[in-house]
């Protein structure tokens, strides 16, 4: 079971037991090379999506008091500590701030995860610094601390409102993913049925506004239509913070071709993602089929919701390997272009991924694997985070530019109850 595949949540017992079972079964790998560590400590690696502030309040841990990042954990708790990360070399986290589609009070399960986020890097003020800016990040950065970024994980969480939008910016969020895996009333996903066949006018709207603002806009997990719209409304670069190129692996969660050749213009960046039922082609088109099937056969989404549960903890999915996840970065490479490509792990959110790239402490690898295939040094720092750090200071720029001309929108709220 996997909440990227389903929208389902429960990441507690049923992601401790598969990693601890896919963490003893893979092989030993081999060290990475003196070269692949020179060129991956000298670039900013920038991952787009890490799910640890969500899997600590699901372990109960909300209070930081049972689990301590400064050491290093067991892979059956987490994929993610501040040893690993150092190990990795991960110099900038956007931490998802992830809530499920069906969470009640969504508005206020997200400033809960904001706050988590907040309190986990002042209890770890010597390796950790909030940024909120590509000034503020590469500051920290180069004060040898891990620049921290919040990103909320679905467009639930405004509640239909523009001005939570602001709100949550100046609560530290820099960018939105616009759905989770369920349609919204104005935008539709990925794994849902269509309701709009992309943004609804008000959609459009929260684009608008997030562009404003300077919120990144996100386009995992929504649907090719809704893509598209994103597109044609930004005005500042989009992101996927944790998908993949959709003609290497047939997900609805991945990135088709047609965006990608739409998306030099916008300038924005695919962050390639670790989950296996994403990047290996056969697990990818295994699922796309069940789903397909079982939705058919079972037109209640409740139904629907179940069937598909019950086929993802019986389906064994293979693993793939770092080659599975280079096949990704190379496609995007030669649809999108070389400035248009990125890393979002999607660690601590997964419950199968690449042999060799197990937590956080892997990164290195995949420079490993792209420096064999022929990348240069360059154009790996690119990969690595480079890319990313360009849009996120585009997107500043245009909020900069919007915020003298635009007034934010504002939506009239309903006349209040008479006392």
């Amino acid at each position: 079971m996997n909440r990227n595949q389903c929208g389902l949540t429960g990441l507690g017992l049923v992601w401790l037991a598969v990693t601890t079972t896919l963490a003893t079964a893979a092989p030993p790998l081999p060290d990475v090379s003196e070269r692949a560590r020179r060129v991956h400590d000298s670039a900013i690696l920038f991952d787009g999506h890490n799910d640890l502030p969500w899997l600590l309040r699901d372990l109960g841990d909300f209070r930081f008091e049972k689990i301590d990042l400064s050491k290093r954990l067991e892979s059956s708790v987490s994929q993610t500590d501040i040893p690993r990360l150092r190990e990795g070399g991960v110099k900038a986290q956007f931490w998802s701030v992830y809530i499920p589609s069906e969470q009640p009070n969504p508005a206020r399960t997200v400033t809960d995860q904001i706050d988590l986020v907040h309190r986990m890097v002042e209890r770890y003020p010597d390796d950790l610094a909030m940024a909120y800016s590509a000034d503020d990040l590469e500051r920290i950065v180069k004060a040898g601390k891990i620049a921290s970024l919040i990103g909320i994980e679905g467009g639930v969480a405004i509640e239909n409102d523009l001005a939570e939008i602001r709100a949550f910016h100046r609560l530290g969020a820099r960018y939105m993913t616009l759905t989770h895996n369920v349609t919204l009333d104005w935008a539709d996903a990925a794994t849902d049925l269509p309701r709009h066949h992309g943004l609804s006018p008000f959609g459009e709207r929260v684009v608008r506004e997030m562009n404003r603002v300077g919120m990144l806009v996100d386009i995992s997990h929504v649907s090719p239509e809704t893509m598209a719209d994103a597109l044609r409304v930004s005005e500042a670069p989009l992101i996927a913070s944790h998908s993949g190129a959709f003609a290497i692996a047939p997900s609805p969660r991945n990135v088709p071709d047609d965006i990608l050749k739409a998306l030099p213009r916008n300038g924005g960046v695919i962050m390639v993602n670790f989950y296996s039922g994403f990047v290996v082609p056969e697990a990818a088109r295994q699922t796309a089929q069940a789903r397909a099937e079982l939705r058919e056969k079972y037109p209640d989404p409740a139904a629907f919701k179940k069937a598909m549960s019950a086929w993802s903890d019986a389906y064994k999915m293979p693993r793939g390997t770092i080659g599975d996840v280079a096949d990704h970065i190379e496609h995007i490479i030669k649809v999108a272009g070389i400035d248009h490509v990125g890393i979002g792990s999607d660690f601590d959110g997964i419950t199968s991924w690449p042999v060799g790239l197990e937590d956080v402490s892997s990164f290195p690898r995949v420079t490993e694997e792209l420096l064999k295939r022929g990348h240069s040094d360059d154009d790996v720092r690119k990969i690595l985070g480079g890319n990313a750090l360009r849009a996120f200071r585009e997107a500043g720029q245009v909020a900069l530019k919007l915020q003298k001309t635009r007034k934010p929108e504002v939506d009239q709220p309903p006349p209040s109850p008479k006392h």
